[in-house]
This record gives C-alpha cells, sequence and structure tokens, in this order.
C-alpha cells in the first residue's frame, strides 16, 4: 500500500480516537445525572440517531455473512460501553482505558512464537501488576473498576474483529447498523439505572455533545479506515489510547496518575506496540 494511500486512514483513526477519549472525559460528568448505564445508553441512542439520519442505512443491503457481523460487531460495541462507562464510575479515566487495552493486547500476543515475542509479554504483565491496587498506589483503586475495564477489553478485542469484518464494502453504513444495535442492547440497562431522567430535555446538549465526540463520529471514522489499513498498524495507531485517555482526564476532569500508574500505562503501550510490530501472525488461507 503506498504511503498517501494509508496516510488518509491513518489520520481518521487518529482524530477518532481523539474524540473518543475526549468524549469519554465529558460522558463522567453526566454520571452524577443518570448513572454509567444511563450516560451509555443516551449516548449510543443519540449517536444511532444522528447516524441513522445522516448515512441512511436502509438504503444499503448486507449479505447474510456481513449481517451476521454487524450483529456481533453491534453487540461487542454495547457491551463494551457499558463495561467501560461502569469501570469509569470507579477508577480514573486514563487508568481504565490502559486495563481496557489489555484486550486487544491479548490478541496480539496470542501469536507468540520467538524469544522477543515473550519479552512483550512480560513487558505487559509487568504494566498489569503496576496498575493493580496492591502495586503501591494510593489506596484508591477500586478493584471493581479493574475487573469492569478488564470486561470492556475483551469486548474490545470483539470489536475490532467484527468491525474489520462487518465494515467491508459498508463504510459507514456499517457504523450506523453497528451503533444502532448497541444501543438497542444498552438501553435497558440504562433504563433500569435512570428511568425518566433520560427523558430530561436539560441533559440532551451534553449528551448530544458525547454522542458525537464517543460514538457517532470515530464510529464512522473507523468504518471508513478499517478496510483500508492493515491490522497490524491499525493495533499500532491504538497504542496510544491510554495516554491520550491520561491527557484528556488530566486537561478535562483535573485526574492525575500516580508515577507507578503512569509507569504502568508506558510499559502497556510500548508493549503494544512491540507486539504488534514484531510478533508474526500466521498466514490464512482465504475462504473461496
Amino acid at each position: 500500500m503506498r504511503p498517501q494511500t494509508i496516510l488518509v486512514p491513518v489520520l481518521l483513526v487518529t482524530l477518532g480516537m481523539v474524540f473518543t477519549q475526549t468524549g469519554a472525559s465529558f460522558a463522567k460528568m453526566l454520571f452524577p445525572l443518570v448513572g454509567a448505564s444511563g450516560a451509555t445508553a443516551l449516548r449510543l441512542t443519540l449517536a444511532a440517531l444522528v447516524l441513522v439520519i445522516v448515512f441512511r442505512p436502509w438504503r444499503y443491503r448486507p449479505d447474510g455473512r456481513q449481517k451476521r457481523a454487524v450483529l456481533l460487531y453491534g453487540v461487542a460495541m454495547g457491551s463494551m460501553n457499558l463495561f467501560f462507562y461502569s469501570a469509569l464510575f470507579h477508577i480514573p479515566l486514563g487508568l481504565a482505558v490502559a486495563l481496557e487495552f489489555t484486550g486487544p493486547l491479548a490478541v496480539a500476543l496470542f501469536g507468540a512464537r520467538r524469544p522477543l515475542d515473550f519479552f512483550w509479554i512480560v513487558l505487559a504483565v509487568g504494566g498489569f501488576a503496576l496498575l493493580l491496587p496492591w502495586s503501591g498506589f494510593d489506596g484508591d483503586v477500586s478493584l471493581i473498576g479493574i475487573v469492569l475495564a478488564l470486561c470492556a477489553g475483551a469486548c474490545w478485542a470483539g470489536y475490532i474483529v467484527f468491525g474489520q469484518r462487518a465494515g467491508t464494502g459498508g463504510g459507514p453504513h456499517i457504523a450506523a447498523l453497528g451503533v444502532g444495535t448497541a444501543a438497542i442492547i444498552a438501553l435497558p440497562f440504562g433504563i433500569a439505572e435512570a428511568g425518566t431522567a433520560l427523558l430530561d430535555p436539560a441533559i440532551w446538549p451534553l449528551g448530544l455533545g458525547v454522542a458525537l465526540l464517543s460514538s457517532a463520529i470515530p464510529y464512522a471514522l473507523d468504518m471508513v479506515a478499517l478496510p483500508k489499513i492493515p491490522s497490524r498498524l491499525f493495533g499500532i495507531l491504538m497504542s496510544g489510547q491510554p495516554a491520550l485517555a491520561a491527557l484528556s482526564g488530566l486537561v478535562i476532569l483535573g485526574e492525575r496518575l500516580s508515577a507507578m500508574q503512569l509507569a504502568g500505562m508506558a510499559a502497556i503501550i510500548f508493549a503494544s506496540i512491540g507486539a504488534t510490530a514484531t510478533i508474526a501472525r500466521p498466514k490464512v488461507t482465504p475462504e473461496p
């Protein structure tokens, strides 16, 4: 792939990451009003409405295989958001994203074979250990938040895999279908937690801003970029998510991480970059 061809999807993925973490910071402001699940449901529902109006996905006719991929993509997306926002209720944004990132990182490390590959595993495990409460932090790291962030990481891996399968040939139309499915998954949980508070017009402007920044814009950008970018390069780019999250949490929310937490986050980022760039993947025979 020529450099000028790859530049646009790289910029789209990077821009989507910035939007995502900025939106996540603003989403925490909704928690006192509608709770974590309510914020998730509000974000995904408003994002789905925007994407459906803009891209009119009913004009797109996916085949049977792509329909299954879109369904799994939406389920992974909805579950990922529910777990992640619940984690944000308990732990800082930067820490939540670093822990969430162990999901796709584990997928990258699955093909480890050489000694260098196992170095990345050791580095990732060491970084993860530094993020745990018994690693000498200030004592305010919630174990529940850690577990929820790890669950979000597992769903994130599914989001990447099924997003690549579903996105081929569909572009932002697939993003609209996927976010709509995710909204259907999240809405019952949001209603159960927030009830009629979700209908309060006073929170809709902030909810719409979060929906655009965290869902509508980055998911649409991902659907345009994913089919055009090698999965290895996508993984390297995504490795910057924890750093962007920590910066957004600091600037917007005033969240500060300890030196140990920052060291753990850096270890995970470097392990992700190294693993994505150097671990050999087995060749897959194309399906007939």
